[in-house]
């Protein structure tokens, strides 16, 4: 057996390696020799007693600590994995804040483009006359173009007019250019005095 196995049997056998295996084997070699004893005397027997209980209170001790240590271990590590719980719920909360100002950045993002987009048709807007002025704009249009559609029609009317008068006279031409070739014609001259009434028409 090497010497780390030694020194490793030794403190587990030692606990903390306050001297608990030498301490018991020295209690249970007095406790032999003091049984075994037969001509000692009575007070160094009772000495002999004294210092053996002495010895196994120290080992009690040493038990109660150990076990002291044990249990307030194990409460370190129930208290650990308690923390080490809060821990991850904190942990899950703080990826659900971080997921959340995330979406919360993202809209805000979104609100602010659409505040500038506002504002940007806001100011074209503002640059257009407004609904009154419009409407009185459209009704002077309106006005304008029913005045302008009475003129078409007149101007239309006037028109139609005089292309009947111009086919009277150009027909009354044609007449008369017949009368020239037929000097002794009356009748035709008769008629040629009824088309310059009507040219003579308004």
């Amino acid at each position: 057996m090497g010497d780390e196995d030694v020194i490793r049997r030794r403190l587990l056998i030692d606990g903390d390696g306050t001297g608990d295996d030498r301490r018991l084997n020295v209690l249970l070699k007095t406790l032999i020799k003091w049984c075994n004893s037969t001509d000692e005397k009575p007070e160094e027997s009772k000495a002999t007693h004294d210092r053996m209980l002495a010895q196994l209170a120290q080992c009690e001790f040493a038990v109660t600590k150990s076990q002291l240590g044990s249990e307030m271990m194990a409460a370190e590590l129930k208290s650990y994995e308690a923390m080490s719980k809060v821990l991850e719920k904190s942990i899950e909360v703080a990826k659900s804040n971080i997921e959340k100002s995330k979406a919360d950045l993202a809209q805000a993002k979104t609100v602010r483009k659409n505040r500038i987009e506002y504002d940007v048709l806001a100011k074209v807007i503002s640059e257009q006359p407004d609904r009154k002025e419009t409407l009185e704009r459209l009704g002077t249009l309106k006005t304008e173009l029913a005045s302008l559609e009475s003129t078409k029609q007149q101007l239309e009317s006037r028109l139609a007019l005089r292309k009947k008068q111009f086919h009277v006279l150009v027909t009354s031409i044609h007449q008369l250019q017949a009368l020239l070739d037929e000097p002794d014609d009356t009748e035709s001259v008769s008629d040629d005095v009824d088309m310059k009434d009507i040219l003579n028409e308004p």
